[in-house]
Parts: C-alpha cells; sequence; structure tokens
C-alpha cells in the first residue's frame, strides 16, 4: 500500500493566492469581456503597457512584466495589434527590436475598463480593514520581490 501525502490545498498558499487572484480577476474580466472582447491576457498586456507608458516595451518585457507565457503574450499582442489597440513600431536604437504601446483606441478601452478594475478592487479589499489592507500590501509586495 503506497503512502500518499496529498496537500491540504484549503491551507495552502499558493492554491489559496491562485483562487483569490482567478475569482477577482473573472469578476472584472467578465465587464472587459462582454464591453470590449477582450481575453484576460490581453487586458493585463494593455494594463502593463499603459502602467509602462512613455518606456516602448518589447514583447519580452511584457512577458517578463506578467509573469506570463511568452507564446501566449505573443498571440495576445498579435490580436491586439490586428485590432489596432497596440502599435508596433521598429525600436530606434535597435532594427531587431520592435516597441509596443497602446494606441488612441487603446487608451480609449484602457481608460474605460482600468476604473472598473480599481471598483472591483476595492469592492474586494472591503472584506479587511485599514490596517489589514496596509498589511496586505506589504507582504504582497514581499512575496512578489521573492517569488521573481
Amino acid at each position: 500500500m503506497a503512502n500518499h501525502a496529498p496537500i491540504e490545498l484549503g491551507k495552502f498558499a499558493p492554491y489559496q493566492l491562485s483562487i483569490v487572484s482567478n475569482t477577482v480577476s473573472e469578476a472584472i474580466a467578465r465587464e472587459y469581456r462582454e464591453r470590449f472582447d477582450l481575453g484576460t491576457i490581453e487586458w493585463r498586456v494593455m494594463a502593463v503597457l499603459a502602467w509602462h507608458d512613455g518606456e516602448g516595451l518589447s514583447a519580452r518585457a511584457v512577458a517578463r512584466l506578467t509573469a506570463m507565457d511568452k507564446v501566449a503574450i505573443s498571440r495576445a499582442l498579435a490580436r491586439l495589434v490586428a485590432r489596432r489597440l497596440v502599435l508596433r513600431r521598429v525600436h530606434p536604437g535597435d532594427k531587431r527590436r520592435s516597441v509596443l504601446r497602446l494606441s488612441a483606441a487603446g487608451w480609449r478601452i484602457h481608460d474605460v475598463v482600468a476604473p472598473l478594475a480599481r471598483a472591483r478592487e476595492r469592492e474586494f479589499l472591503q472584506a479587511l480593514d485599514t490596517d489589514e489592507r496596509r498589511w496586505l500590501g506589504r507582504i504582497l509586495d514581499k512575496l512578489m520581490a521573492t517569488a521573481g
């Protein structure tokens, strides 16, 4: 008879973080999927490009900043470029590299979705008091620093 040691997922931090993330992300995703026909990865790409506006990120940088699969990022970028929500230009200092930025149309969508995302975040965090929210921020910052 084999000895099994199943993980008690309800108390396993990576699982708990994943469930919380997926639940909150899906609530936000429903809105931008229905209104703008955007997938989760596409929205995350747009959010990262907005956050780093002016830097002109490469696809590799977007993948690193989202901690997502490069192939998935590449597909999302191809869809966003085809829809003219993201502009892809040649890097001025390196003709082999491309630089990505939100287009005016991409910014219009971003400027609708971002406040919706912030509102969902506020609703979600209402379960915590002020000190707990501050601690959660510190804990997440620490975990993100060690995860990368």
